[in-house]
């Protein structure tokens, strides 16, 4: 019998979708390349690995692999974004039939997906780009899904991606039509630029518990205290991280302070330029990133300044509103970039439903997620729903206590410090931008509008 669906490379996210699969009663067929002394025998010794893949087809030939599948076939690639899915979906192609779907479920540019849509459309192939959120666990657990493409493709694969999905906070399925082209892909961009943000704060507020002296089982505990509130799948995981030892010795205490990225933060970030959206906290949380990975250049810095570390007095009450706002606005705003851009693009994305499916096997789940799919019915502007407002309104106190301190005693905490000023930002009915068109105006031309003109018109001082 030949098998429904292939797997496309091995790696960690490959493995456990293809286990997924399996245990979901799918027939699936398992590729992994032949490298030789590299990567020998992988999808064979892999089969033989786990109960579950007892009627899988293991492959490392590209020919017997696709012909190992049911028509129209459908595979999905589980490779390195870039230059890589260019390189398979060039030589897969040369085996497929008008008709075969090819699914991407890794982490790939949103544009170079509405590219190879097009690119596999006049060879007579379909193709899906779709984000997959969840990591090793959920990708074998049951992961958030982000399909998108034309409509018609992904309803022929609709059955194996929502089998294999986590089940959401409402009891359905944790898988969704995104929409057109590559929104798929995008709008799982923007779900891990809102997941640097939740990881920064929760990094600032590590570091300000810290400062004022904390250890890590108290921080534990606070931090495991605010779960019963504001409960989320990082929050819960920082709490193990914070008690976890090695000996007599706290493991977290043994790691060099240098965040890596994989990319998709500095993509998102470019999206948030490129298509002028006033998202700031992503940016800072990415570029919060980068810093830390200049080691030595701060430690040289904070030997040549001297910087003493004042006394912090910050009320564990508010700190915890203070993160509490700062989360509202990360949401806010990565909503609000996914509703800007998909606008423009004409993907029609719902918001509701996208929150719906970040409820559960994805690394941004929360309880705060949970209560969004109501409030993202109701508007696509979370700032104007009554409960948010309430709880902006309860804890704005408190960030702005919060983030004085942290500037005033010197503590870098710069997604706490930005969302309490993009709030005072994008509250301010009359900003400084006229001071900024007028010199605009003076020195290149560039002319401005005017208040006291109704008809849109433009104008040109001669400023000397």
């Amino acid at each position: 019998m030949k098998a429904e669906i292939g797997l496309f490379g091995l790696g960690v996210m490959g493995k456990s979708l293809s286990r997924n699969l399996a245990q979901k009663g799918f027939r699936v067929s398992l590729f992994n390349r032949h490298v030789e002394g590299i990567e020998e025998n992988i999808a064979k010794d892999f089969k033989y690995k786990y109960p579950e893949l007892e009627q899988a087809l293991p492959f490392d030939d590209l020919e017997t692999f696709v012909q190992s599948l049911e028509v129209p076939r459908k595979i999905i690639l589980m490779v390195n974004a870039g230059a890589t899915v260019d390189a398979v979906l060039s030589s897969l192609s040369k085996h497929l039939e008008d008709g075969d779907i090819v699914i991407d479920g890794g982490n790939s540019h949103f544009e170079d997906t509405n590219r190879r849509i097009d690119e596999l459309k006049k060879q007579g192939l379909n193709f899906i780009g779709t984000g997959v959120s969840g990591g090793e666990e959920g990708a074998l657990r049951g992961p958030s899904i982000m399909p998108s493409g034309e409509k018609e493709d992904y309803l022929k694969v609709k059955s194996y991606l929502e089998s294999i999905s986590a089940i959401d906070a409402i009891g359905g399925r944790c898988c969704t039509y995104i929409g057109s082209e590559g929104s798929g892909h995008f709008v799982k961009m923007v779900h891990n630029g809102i997941e640097y943000v939740e990881m920064q704060l929760l990094a600032e507020c590590y570091s300000i518990l810290k400062k004022q002296g904390l250890q890590n089982e108290d921080i534990a505990s606070e931090f495991e205290s605010w779960m019963k509130e504001l409960g989320s799948y990082l929050l819960g995981i920082t709490v193990d991280i914070l008690r976890k030892k090695e000996g007599e010795k706290y493991v977290l205490d043994q790691i060099l302070d240098k965040a890596g990225n994989k990319g998709t933060g500095s993509w998102t970030t470019v999206s948030i330029a490129n298509y002028g959206a006033p998202s700031t906290l992503i940016p800072a949380a990415l570029l919060s990133r980068y810093l830390s990975f200049f080691k030595a250049f701060r430690v040289d810095l904070a030997k040549e300044y001297a910087v003493k570390n004042s006394s912090v007095n910050i009320e564990l009450s508010d700190l915890k509103n203070a993160y509490k706002f700062a989360r509202i606005i990360n949401h806010q705003q990565g909503f609000t970039l996914i509703n800007q851009i998909s606008e423009q693009k004409g993907w029609s994305v719902n918001l509701s439903e996208l929150a719906r499916i970040w409820t559960g096997g994805c690394i941004i789940k929360s309880d705060l997620m949970k209560e969004l799919i109501e409030y993202l019915k109701a508007s696509d502007n979370l700032l104007t729903n009554k409960n948010i407002k309430l709880a902006i309104e309860e804890t704005h106190a408190a960030i702005k206590s919060v983030a004085s301190e942290c500037i005033l005693k010197g503590i870098h905490a710069p997604c706490l410090v930005e969302a309490v000023n993009y709030f005072h930002g994008v509250t301010t009915s009359d900003s400084s931008a006229n001071m900024i068109q007028a010199q605009r105006d003076y020195f290149g031309a560039h002319t401005y509008q005017r208040i006291d003109d109704s008809t849109e018109a433009f104008y040109h001082t001669k400023w000397e």
